[in-house]
């Protein structure tokens, strides 16, 4: 395992111990399936991927590690969630979601491009008297496959 991998999995145990929570071996294998897939996976992919965890034990600590903000949800155009990482973890990026098969792949904006889409947000915000915390941007089309 990396350093930079360890280095994971010691905030992931820090923020489920915040909540009362253990870092199972369950846990850690989700972890590891979402790292290994490397873009918003279904509860499908997440199986195929770590075959002994039974879809109700993965459901079951996705919501656990969605509550203590280590992964979050996605949405996609089709019925299933997907779920990544929290941008902690893998960075700040965006989606390119196909309105077809609803595959969700990440995108990095240019700092440029960020910076500028920031500002604007910030705008939006200040004349609607609202409070920015993040954002995102979901782009969509049709994948490579369904094109």
């Amino acid at each position: 395992m990396t350093a930079a991998r360890d280095g994971i999995h010691v905030e992931v145990g820090r923020r489920l111990r915040s909540r009362g929570l253990v870092y199972t071996s369950g846990r850690r294998q989700l972890i590891e399936a979402l790292l290994g897939i490397g873009r918003p996976a279904t509860v499908p992919e997440l199986r195929k991927h770590r075959g002994r965890l039974t879809q109700s034990s993965i459901y079951r600590n996705l919501g656990d590690l969605e509550q203590a903000g280590v992964v979050r949800r996605v949405a996609g155009t089709d019925d299933h969630a997907r779920y990544e990482l929290d941008e902690y973890f893998i960075g700040h990026h965006h989606h390119l979601i196909c309105v077809k098969c609803g595959r969700v792949s990440d995108f990095v904006v240019p700092h440029e491009a960020e910076r500028t889409l920031n500002a604007t947000l910030n705008k939006a915000a200040k004349l609607g008297k609202f409070r920015l915390t993040g954002h995102r941007l979901d782009a969509l089309g049709l994948c490579v496959s369904c094109a």
